[in-house]
């Protein structure tokens, strides 16, 4: 039989009760230890990813499930101005001409009900748009407003929901994308809800097509792409030209928050992979500041494959 211990209870003297109220924090100690909690906060960021280009993603709603997400950009509207037809391009989910899309709206508004911020990305790597003047920008911009956001049409792509704002994703085309988000910012000024402007320019600053349209200080958010540009991607045995683009872009444009833009795997993107653990430890110290908002992933079904966002969501 095994022997029991019994424990007895016995009140601590008194001199012991002093000692333990002298362990106590000082008043003052305890206000700079929240005030350090705070502010540790406040450089929390938040991770944005791409969705819509590839079927093998699954549904928006589960993606906006994984609790990882705080941004999803819809890719893309990818054919608009110089007298097209605007017209949305999701790979394999939707077909447009059939009306299919529509069923996207009910994913839309799960998101949103979970708080998250679903955006219109316009742009994307092909050559099927083009901005012909300013003229031309303003007539994008309230075709975007009346068929995705605040406005009203009768050929809503996604319904009734309306998208949380647009995301410049440019690579090709003609400029006048400042007349498009100056048109874009008007709409937005006469309405009760909060719509937003976000960009994805490549991290090279100069001779960028979006320079125009980020120096109107008109963006809440910027993330920047830190892939397929070796000359300013982030490398762990030499991040200067890492550094040097974010310190550029950070001091010279005015925008609510700046990203970092990596691909969700080494697949995603012919260069600018970086690692869960390089990201963690030595690319994170560099960015965090005020000025810093999170990172970006390119994109929602490369992330399946790596679990890349899984990885990293508890230190971005």
């Amino acid at each position: 039989m095994e022997q029991q211990t019994i424990f007895k209870y016995t009140s601590k003297p008194e001199s012991d009760k002093v000692s333990m109220r002298n362990k106590l924090p000082h008043p003052l100690c305890l206000f700079l230890l929240i005030s350090l909690t705070l502010f540790a906060k406040s450089d929390a960021g938040s991770l944005v990813v791409y969705w819509g280009q590839n079927a093998g993603e699954g549904q928006l709603t589960k993606t906006c499930k994984t609790g990882l997400f705080h941004i999803v950009n819809i890719a893309f509207l990818s054919t608009f101005g110089n007298g097209s037809q605007p017209q949305i391009n999701l790979a394999g989910h939707c077909s447009p001409a059939s009306k299919g899309c529509k069923r996207l709206g009910k994913d839309i508004k799960n998101c949103q009900r979970r708080g998250i911020k679903v955006m219109l990305s316009i742009g994307g790597g092909t050559n099927t748009y083009s901005l012909s003047s300013p003229d031309d920008a303003r007539q994008v911009a309230d075709y975007i407003w009346d068929n995705f956001l605040g406005g009203k049409s009768n050929s809503r792509p996604f319904g009734n929901a309306i998208l949380d704002g647009v995301d410049f994703n440019i690579e090709s085309g003609e400029l006048h994308y400042a007349a498009l988000a100056y048109r874009l910012h008007d709409h937005y000024a006469g309405s009760k809800k909060k719509f937003y402007l976000t960009a994805s320019p490549q991290c090279s600053f100069q001779n960028n097509l979006l320079h125009g349209a980020l120096t109107t200080g008109l963006f809440d958010h910027v993330w920047i792409q830190f892939y397929n540009n070796p000359q300013c991607e982030f490398t762990s045995k030499d991040p200067t030209g890492f550094k040097s683009a974010w310190n550029q872009w950070t001091t010279s444009i005015n925008a609510g928050k700046f990203f970092v833009g990596l691909p969700s795997s080494h697949a995603a993107a012919r260069t600018g992979f970086v690692s869960s653990h390089a990201l963690i430890n030595n690319l994170l110290p560099i960015v965090r500041s005020p000025k810093y908002g999170g990172v970006m992933l390119w994109d929602r079904y490369h992330d399946l494959q790596s679990r890349y966002s899984g990885k990293i969501s508890g230190s971005v």
